[in-house]
């Protein structure tokens, strides 16, 4: 008897192309989805290559298409106050605190690897393993059992980094058809098996409007200043700002100034010159860790990515309590609070944590 395999499809050609592959494979395919935008937001503007937003009615209505035109059968389940409660208040609790929240990685761990199966189960929809379009590969180490995350072969596209909150129980019925593909061959295949999805952009973010739609946060007037302490000028709210932007600062100088703190408690952006930015020692915490059951207690050298698009760079990491202490070979430009950094070995994603202020 065929084994079933439940796909979230998104509408994109990833996800539909990953289901294809997995019919053809002989697996018993359902396509399963999450509607999750929610109408008390008024105004959003359309999502625009974003996963939220109001053009969601079409992604879905695509979806449904889809699975009669390769014969699956497809569900959409209604998250919208989960997702309201989950992701969109961690969001806006984040940016309330002078932080800077990655809800994509929130979304992959609680969302799509954790209550969509969960909704699949309670419809009565019985699955051996649940696949998506993310560019990464999941082994097994034959001496521990213990399932590992690996990159995507497509060094460019690998969403590992997005992954890396996922338990040992979520990796071991998850199946990821596109991780030893490249994304130009996804979209050849694509174009080959006739998705009109072939060429369609990817996601470049989860809202692509201006983030004070989803925040609504009431104009809060406070003090933009140097590093030193010099005032350089007023801004409307600290939640405009985030750890080493450049642009829109509304203050002028002799140098170009960077955003390198944000203290919400007294309403102060405080910047700075390029030089200020460098730094080699970074704290994580609130750890998640996959190649052992528990963090290390040892320091030892790994490779590591503060954030999605940067490389991965060698590093020290050392156990403090509580976290782990990063110490670069070569200084990198901010490092930013509520981000994650992850750690590597061989393409194998240790863990990694959340980016704090200090130890």
């Amino acid at each position: 008897m065929a084994r079933t395999v439940i796909v979230g499809l998104s509408g994109g050609v990833d996800s539909s192309l990953a289901a294809i592959l997995l019919k053809e494979q002989g697996y018993h395919v359902i396509g399963v989805s999450m509607s999750i935008y929610n109408k008390d937001i008024p105004n959003l503007l359309p999502s625009d290559n974003a996963c939220y937003g109001p053009e969601e009615k079409q992604d879905i209505k695509n979806i449904h298409l889809f699975g009669e035109k390769i014969g699956i059968e497809t569900h959409v389940f209604d998250c919208s106050e989960e997702y309201k409660q989950l992701i969109l208040s961690y969001f806006k609790e984040e940016y309330r605190h002078g932080r800077t929240p990655n809800p994509c990685i929130k979304c992959n761990t609680v969302m799509k690897f954790g209550l969509l199966c969960q909704k699949a189960k309670e419809m009565g929809i019985l699955y051996d393993y649940f696949a998506t379009g993310h560019y990464a590969q999941i082994i097994q180490d034959p001496k521990t059992n213990r399932y590992l995350l690996k990159k995507g072969i497509d060094e460019k596209k690998d969403q590992s980094y997005f992954l890396y909150r996922l338990t040992q129980e979520q990796l071991g019925q998850t199946l990821f058809p596109l991780g030893n593909l490249t994304k130009a061959q996804t979209r050849k295949l694509a174009f080959e098996k006739g998705l009109t999805t072939y060429d369609k952009p990817d996601s470049q973010d989860f809202y692509s409007g201006n983030y004070n739609d989803l925040l609504q946060f009431t104009p809060k007037p406070g003090v933009i200043m140097l590093i030193d302490g010099t005032p350089l000028g007023k801004h409307m709210g600290y939640w405009n700002y985030t750890i080493g932007q450049r642009k829109r600062l509304g203050v002028s100088y002799s140098e170009p100034l960077f955003v390198l703190d944000i203290d919400a408690h007294r309403n102060i952006v405080y910047v700075g010159t390029k030089k200020d930015t460098q730094k080699k020692d970074v704290y994580i915490s609130d750890l998640s860790w996959i190649i052992d059951k528990d963090p290390p207690q040892k320091s030892f050298k790994a490779l590591a990515k503060h954030r999605s698009t940067a490389p991965a760079l060698p590093v020290t990491v050392e156990p403090i309590d509580g976290g782990l202490h990063i110490i670069y070979d070569t200084p990198q430009k901010s490092f930013t609070p509520g981000q994650s950094l992850v750690l590597y070995q061989d393409n194998i994603l240790l863990g990694g944590g959340i980016i704090s202020k200090n130890k």
